[in-house]
């Protein structure tokens, strides 16, 4: 029975990192880190702002800036800082206002539409009809600009808990031995939900593709998982090999980009593994392979790959490494 789970584990995760390969998903992880480092500040800006009504400006701009010092440093920190200070920089009339404004609300979701990009190529979504360039890019847009507002909400949430476990770590300090790791175990579990729940999010409502909820928690739940793995090793990474100081002035900047890449890593790695699990094991693998129209080329599959020849690739592609040649 153990070794039956090992088996079926060990194909997830093959097929997964085939997946990840054949789908160039290092590229697209480039161009998704590109875009979000442009989209950061508004991004920020906008979830201080909505956040700041509740708790105070300083108070989600204070718990934003430590939990990305935490993760990457202080000089990963200090980047950041320096993209909100530049982009709160007050418009001096009102057509620069309102300019300003649209320029800022574009930027946030700009990120979002290279995500469902993403993901639609992931998923094998047929090409779109043609339709009305600006009502498309409203439509996105709006979508976008509703998972914004969804990062604000676990802003929020993140900001109570915090201070209700830092409430509890007073009031019951020195309570009972062993209880400091309770709260470090209690931070890790909101962490971990709360960042299975944006996963779930976007993994459901981005791509223009039919997923079931049961799939999409279990990708969810995993890239979470990795995620924190993934947060504990990079920084680890980015904190020994000293990669800012090889980069002088830009070194910050460096640090955030390298940050925002591997973590894109992490990311499209969670959606491929959704993809195979649902093909696999979930509620895709008892129904015929969709047919749909290629969105970018098989590594292994040819000129065009569809669903079918996606999963026909991830066939050869687990032999080849499974069973190697006598």
């Amino acid at each position: 029975m153990h070794g039956l789970y090992l088996k079926q584990i060990w194909n997830l995760i093959n097929k997964s990192v085939a997946a990840w390969i054949n789908d160039y998903a290092p590229s697209m992880g480039a161009a998704l880190a590109y875009y979000t480092l442009f989209s950061m500040a508004p991004l920020l800006i906008i979830v201080i702002a909505v956040a700041g009504l509740v708790f105070g400006p300083e108070a989600a701009r204070g718990e934003i800036v430590a939990q990305i010092q935490g993760i990457i440093g202080w000089e990963g920190a200090i980047a950041v800082q320096g993209l909100l200070k530049s982009a709160r920089e007050p418009a001096q009339d009102i057509l620069a206002a309102v300019i300003s404004v649209a320029t800022l609300l574009i930027g946030a979701t700009t990120v979002f539409a290279e995500l469902q990009s993403d993901l639609d190529r992931i998923w094998r979504v047929p090409a779109p009809v043609k339709e009305n360039g600006l009502w498309a890019l409203l439509r996105t847009r709006l979508l976008s600009f509703g998972l914004v507002l969804g990062l604000v909400f676990l802003l929020l949430v993140s900001l109570v808990v915090s201070a209700v476990i830092a409430a509890l770590g007073k009031w019951s300090d020195g309570l009972f031995r062993g209880w400091e790791t309770v709260l470090h175990l209690l931070t890790f579990s909101v962490s971990f939900a709360i960042s299975t729940f944006l996963f779930a999010m976007i993994y459901k409502l981005m791509p223009r593709a039919s997923i079931a909820w049961r799939d999409v928690w279990v990708g969810a739940a995993v890239t979470s998982l990795l995620f924190e793995i993934g947060k504990f090793l990079i920084g680890l990474y980015l904190g020994k090999t000293g990669v800012a100081s090889s980069f002088g002035a830009a070194g910050s900047l460096v640090l955030l980009l390298v940050w925002v890449y591997f973590s894109a890593q992490i990311f499209l790695l969670g959606a491929e593994f959704t993809w195979v699990y649902s093909h696999e094991y979930g509620s895709k693998s008892k129904q015929p392979e969709h047919k749909s129209v290629a969105i970018v080329p098989s590594r292994l599959g040819g000129v065009t790959s569809t669903a079918d020849t996606k999963s026909q690739d991830l066939r050869v592609a687990s032999h080849d490494v499974s069973e190697p040649e006598r």
